[in-house]
């Protein structure tokens, strides 16, 4: 008997945070490991990863976490993944350098690398592993397909179909793929972010035809920002300097260290003596192109900052030529609107980039149909992408002639499983919940924390203080009441001084009764102080009540 149970921990009706399960029999296989950007109301809130819990208490089960490519919202909670479990990992070169200094920024020592070549076959334990190649923003970027009894699991990744690719590292494995379909495909996991756009996304894909008349008609320094992580994009702007005679300049360290990756690896080398390292820039040149890098909102903060002239290296002239190439993502939006607003105020030469012409490295429904008709699934399954996204994908299947039963739409946690080539009617669910990080520590899924930092940024806080003898539990000091945000001191005495009188009664009283408590008298003189507040000013502040005992002298 074959059991295969596929479902996914992110990446479901939302745009990243993406984490794939393939269970084979008793194996699991997972796939990805991503980040999602927060929204604006997610406030301190860095970055959201999966809830890692189910994988916690299947530790033992898991033989490999597979991770496709470079970019944030495949392999951003990796570190965090690494940190909680010990799994080995399996990714191709250029993604293992990556990954390698984001777990030395974070301290990590003990992981596992397996680096695997697109186009490879191996086997991680006794399962044998696929790779083929995908064409995507990044290099080395590959598809994977897992052998179960029933034929293979094929999860596409990214990808666009590009017949003039030349860089080996970005080519699409048609020939690969096309093998494979003949092996017998059980599920296909095709990503759907581009599902809603008819044709190819090639050429469309390409921005150097867009931004060539900027080129040519600049008059002064071309100044560009590009997504760290959208290495195609950068290859075009390097491309374009080196016809136009035109020094490059990298303004990015993780860039820089990208770009020295790709030269180390035989995939694509910066002509020689193109570029100016950050140290030996002068702003004063004429004849250069400055690429500006980051990722998520830091691409735009970093120029906000130049545009404020408040950046040490870079500052901008009336007659530079400014191109926007990195059109904000989900969660992004208000940064970048700040930031071509304050472009607008050092010149006038400022052009961003069409997302309408400039297809985003992702698969449009003749790319997806394509890779449908070669591997021939029997069951479809739409992952990656909004859920709108999601249906479209269904779609593109159902258009082509697939049967509503052997087309899986599912929501995170929720499992479909195959058994003896057979999907079962019914759905099981595992946790799928958002983990939100700040900083190195995690918040609560369920959001008390955020809830708190809204509570303050919108009603306020109060902070109550009082300093009481340890052994007779007299109140010898205070209270000393302070309000930010709620109301105004010297407006309200009667207001703070009625706060003082609870805490210290709330005290008292309890010492009477022979019921006194530090913590329970906090509590009790929280509640009391902000059924007060809230009938005096309408407000539901923070009520922070501080009972502080020490030995006084007899």
């Amino acid at each position: 008997m074959s059991k295969v149970r596929l479902f996914a921990l992110g990446g479901l009706d939302e745009d990243g945070k993406n984490m794939y399960v393939v269970e084979n029999n008793e194996d699991i296989f997972v796939i990805e490991c991503g980040l999602r950007y927060p929204e604006g109301e997610n406030l301190g809130v860095e970055k959201i990863i999966p809830d890692f819990q189910y994988l916690v208490d299947h530790q033992s089960q898991i033989k490999g976490v597979i991770i496709t490519h470079g970019h944030d919202d495949v392999m951003g909670a990796l570190v965090d993944l690494v940190r909680t479990i010990k799994v080995p990992l399996y990714m191709a070169p250029l993604t293992a350098r990556i990954f390698e200094r984001q777990a030395r920024k974070a301290g990590l020592k003990d992981y596992t690398i397996n680096r695997v070549r697109r186009g490879n076959n191996f086997k991680i334990g006794s399962t044998e592993i696929r790779t083929f190649g995908t064409t995507q923003s990044i290099a080395d970027g590959f598809g994977v397909a897992i052998k179960t009894d029933d034929g293979y699991v094929v999860y596409s990744s990214e990808f666009v179909v590009d017949y003039d690719m030349k860089m080996e590292a970005f080519k699409f494995g048609m020939s690969e793929i096309t093998e494979l379909g003949h092996r017998g495909i059980l599920a296909l996991m095709t990503e759907s972010v581009g599902s809603t756009r008819p044709g190819h996304s090639s050429p469309n894909h390409r921005i150097t035809d867009q931004i060539l008349p900027y080129f040519e008609d600049a008059k002064g320094r071309i100044v560009v920002t590009a997504y760290a992580q959208n290495m195609y994009r950068v290859i075009e702007i390097i491309e374009l300097a080196s016809r136009f005679n035109r020094k490059v300049m990298i303004y990015d360290d993780e860039l820089r260290n990208l770009m020295r990756d790709m030269a180390d690896l035989g995939y694509y080398r910066m002509p020689v003596g193109l570029e100016i390292a950050p140290s030996n820039f002068n702003n004063d040149l004429d004849n250069v192109v400055i690429i500006i890098g980051g990722t998520g909102s830091t691409i735009f903060r970093k120029v906000h900052k130049i545009a404020s002239r408040e950046d040490e290296t870079i500052q901008l002239r009336s007659t530079d030529t400014v191109i926007v190439a990195s059109p904000a993502v989900p969660g992004t939006e208000k940064d970048e609107a700040q930031m071509e607003d304050d472009l607008y105020k050092e010149t006038d030469n400022v052009y961003a980039v069409d997302a309408r012409r400039a297809f985003s490295m992702h698969a449009s429904v003749e790319d997806l149909k394509m890779m449908v008709y070669l591997l021939n699934p029997q069951y479809y399954v739409p992952v990656k992408g909004e859920y709108r996204q999601l249906i479209s994908n269904a779609n593109i299947a159902l258009d082509m002639g697939y049967p509503a039963n052997n087309i899986i739409v599912l929501e995170n946690g929720q499992v479909a499983t195959i058994e003896n080539g057979q999907l079962a009617r019914s759905y099981d669910t595992v946790p799928s919940d958002n983990v939100m990080v700040s900083g190195s520590d995690s918040l609560d899924a369920q959001g008390m924390v955020l809830k708190d930092r809204e509570l303050l940024s919108t009603e306020g806080a109060i902070v109550i203080g009082v300093v009481v003898n340890h052994a007779t539990k007299e109140v010898i000091g205070g209270p000393d009441v302070q309000s930010r945000g709620v109301i105004y001191l010297k407006d309200a005495d009667y207001i703070i001084q009625e706060i003082g009188n609870i805490m210290e009664n709330t005290i008292k009283e309890a010492v009477a009764s022979g019921h006194y408590d530090n913590l329970e008298c906090r509590a009790a003189a929280r509640e009391k102080i902000a059924r007060y507040v809230l009938k005096t000013t309408g407000k539901r502040p923070m009520i922070l009540p501080a009972i502080i005992e020490i030995n006084a002298a007899e």
